[in-house]
């Protein structure tokens, strides 16, 4: 990578919690680039003098476009801690969308079947239940609007890949870069306006409640929504 880019949110002796850059992969693919658990694993093997491998669990992901805050856990105790709270849904997400069209509502909730081509790497949505496609649900509410686009405060209640994107995408509003779910053109440097924004859950070891909040990009379009922030 480089050096390291990112930023730390969040360090303990079970998690490390991160606020990615768009444009950098979680986990490693055919591309051969380094993804973030490996710089991860060089930042506690440097900090802490750790002999040997370095364990870094992988607790979600983030599409290698989305910028934000990433989870990872330091054992193999907090790992299967911390997937049981995403599993269960015990966890609080919220994401930051911006989109060029204002939403058919102000404030809604979609629900979506939405089916995956791993080969494509593209989600298909449908309105009503369909063969292999999983029921996805998320709120949305607009929270600001600047140069002809709107800011979007969306809480996903389901986890599917790119869930967000093309739930979005489906209502007439593809997140402002995004390409592949019907953006007109892509961002320059090839980020998608979709940003996580914060995750709340209790901590799997301490049993405290934790929010994590990851300032916005402050690059292209997120500078009009820095007010926002406050």
């Amino acid at each position: 990578m480089g050096g390291r880019i990112w930023n730390i949110l969040y360090e303990d002796n079970h998690l490390l919690i991160i606020d990615k850059p768009a444009g950098i992969l979680v986990q490693g693919d055919a591309t051969g680039d380094e993804p973030l658990v490996e710089s991860a694993k060089q930042y506690v093997k440097e900090k802490y003098q750790k002999p040997g491998a370095v364990f870094m669990g992988v607790v979600h992901r983030l599409d290698r476009p989305v910028s934000g805050v990433v989870v990872f856990a330091r054992t193999s105790k907090s790992l299967e801690r911390m997937n049981a709270l995403f599993r269960d849904r015990n966890t609080e997400k919220i994401y930051w969308a911006v989109v060029g069209r204002k939403p058919p509502k102000s404030e809604d909730t979609l629900i979506h079947w939405l089916r995956k081509d791993e080969k494509k790497n593209k989600t298909t949505s449908f309105i009503r239940e369909t063969e292999n496609a999983l029921r996805s649900e998320l709120s949305y509410k607009v929270i600001g609007h600047a140069h002809e686009t709107f800011l979007l405060e969306v809480k996903p209640i389901t986890g599917r890949p790119h869930q967000i994107r093309v739930q979005l995408a489906s209502i007439g509003c593809p997140i402002v870069g995004d390409v592949k779910y019907g953006y007109p053109q892509p961002n320059a440097d090839g980020s998608i306006c979709l940003h996580a924004r914060s995750l709340s859950f209790v901590h799997p070891v301490k049993k405290e409640p934790v929010k994590i909040t990851a300032p916005l990009p402050d690059t292209g379009l997120w500078s009009n929504f820095a007010a926002f922030e406050a």
